[in-house]
């Protein structure tokens, strides 16, 4: 069992569900998954940088991407139906919580000149985004073969109701929020 999720039932729980005055721990928010998203305009037309990038998703994630693939054609974005987009990897249970503690205590500090996350990144319904520009700052990238530097999505899926319950969830798991400045 990784730390995190050891320290999510020990601890986060009883402290949420004490702030939020929930009458069961079933209400307490929890993680459902963690979807990585690469998206590329030249997926298609430069098979061999896109199937690089494959590569470092699965050895980021530990897990094996998937294709996406345009369901129709636009045509002022010059994408055809069937046209190869990106991949995304969806992790949960023991992987999602290994790669949730990896990117929280390994890769965020390796971002050059870090502040901390922004915290509009909620959509409204418990789930948070973030935006990782260059893919070396996970530690199993070998920067020294990197060709092409890309960034990547990353959707944090959770069953908090209100964007508030998903921040304290994540606050407690240990996200680096930026601090709200006084005016």
């Amino acid at each position: 069992m990784s730390s995190l999720l050891k320290k999510y039932k020990e601890t986060i729980v009883p402290e949420l569900k004490k702030q939020f005055q929930y009458k069961s721990i079933m209400q307490v928010p929890r993680f459902e998954k963690i979807v990585l998203n690469y998206g590329s305009s030249e997926a298609s037309a430069n098979p061999k940088q896109f199937e690089t990038a494959m590569e470092e998703m699965g050895l980021i994630t530990g897990q094996r991407p998937v294709k996406t693939i345009a369901r129709k054609s636009i045509a002022g974005f010059k994408v055809r139906e069937g046209m190869v987009l990106g991949c995304k990897v969806t992790l949960r249970g023991q992987r999602m919580f290994e790669f949730l503690e990896r990117l929280i205590h390994i890769s965020l500090p390796r971002v050059r000149d870090f502040k901390g996350l922004n915290p509009t990144g909620f959509d409204g319904r418990g789930n948070y985004n973030l935006s990782v520009k260059e893919q070396i700052i996970f530690a199993e990238i070998d920067v020294d073969k990197v060709q092409t530097y890309h960034g990547l999505n990353v959707t944090i899926v959770t069953t908090a109701k209100t964007n508030e319950e998903a921040h304290a969830l994540l606050s407690a798991i240990g996200m680096p929020f930026k601090k709200a400045q006084a005016k």
